[in-house]
């Protein structure tokens, strides 16, 4: 009996059309990446432009009016920085309009979603280009990102099919389960650990704690845009890849691991290179 024999023509066909977008887009992605430089740097800063849009449709961010305005330019100005290897200008440009946003708004609160849009759209570009760079370490360290949230992702799909039982967060995703969640975190540290070992052909402890916290924080990322869409009554970011519906419902998980690798190595190693800290840790 075949997979689709075993699912129901409206799952196999669901699967399907999410398997077809997912290898498309993975394969794509790992080229640029791999290229590094400006092609990845576009890659970001596209990814920034959609995500922005997408997140300002769910969370209607423009009924701030004239805020929206001035937080979606400066984000603009901030991604044309980071395009042209300006990152931390980049960096500069995005908190200082947001402290002004937020005093000017800290009464009537009318721009919270657009401060938390903002933040949400340089998760998704600046932070893995600085992260990538143009160095193997940070190669590398995006690699493991992308390893641990991928298998994450499909390994929680699939045994959460499988298995079944309790629900993880019915009130916020109805149809994740504890087991997915369990099957993602093994699946994302054994594919993060092999891809740290293809990397640096040594895996301590360091990789083991560090692809297993990825793989939860990138599911609690899914989480979070989840309750961000049942939030606001919204089913699906938007229609841009067939079965995932908008970019932000394909690469929610990689946005929060990707921020919390990028925090991980800015703590240990500075602005300059987040990736060279996270390296040295695991070959010891």
């Amino acid at each position: 009996m075949t997979l689709a024999d075993a699912l129901p023509v409206k799952s196999w066909s669901d699967l399907r059309s999410r398997l077809i977008s997912a290898v498309v887009l993975a394969v794509f992605v790992i080229a640029v990446t791999l290229a590094g430089g400006w092609p990845f740097r576009l890659l970001c800063v596209l990814s920034g432009l959609i995500v922005f849009e997408e997140w300002a449709r769910i969370t209607r961010a423009r009924r701030a009016g004239p805020l929206f305005t001035l937080g979606r330019r400066a984000t603009w100005l901030a991604l044309a920085l980071f395009l042209f290897g300006l990152p931390v200008m980049a960096l500069v440009v995005v908190v200082a309009v947001c402290i002004f946003l937020w005093l000017v708004d800290r009464r009537e609160r009318e721009a919270s979603w657009l401060l938390a849009g903002i933040g949400y759209t340089v998760a998704s570009s600046v932070l893995p280009g600085m992260l990538r760079g143009d160095s193997p370490e940070g190669l590398a360290v995006l690699a493991v990102v992308m390893a641990v949230v991928w298998a994450s992702d499909i390994a929680a799909y699939f045994t959460g099919r499988a298995i079944g039982g309790p629900k993880l967060l019915p009130s916020v995703s109805p149809k994740k389960t504890v087991s997915g969640a369990l099957g993602g975190l093994a699946a994302g540290i054994v594919f993060g650990v092999v891809t740290f070992w293809l990397f640096g052909g040594e895996v301590g402890v360091f990789a083991v704690v560090l692809t297993g916290l990825l793989s939860v924080v990138g599911q609690a990322g899914d989480l979070f845009e989840s309750w961000v869409k049942r939030r606001f009554g919204v089913k699906d970011s938007g229609r841009i890849i067939p079965g995932h519906g908008g970019l932000m419902d394909r690469i929610d998980a990689l946005i929060a691991a990707t921020a919390a690798t990028w925090l991980i190595g800015v703590l240990l190693s500075g602005l300059a290179h987040p990736a060279r800290a996270i390296i040295a840790l695991q070959l010891g």
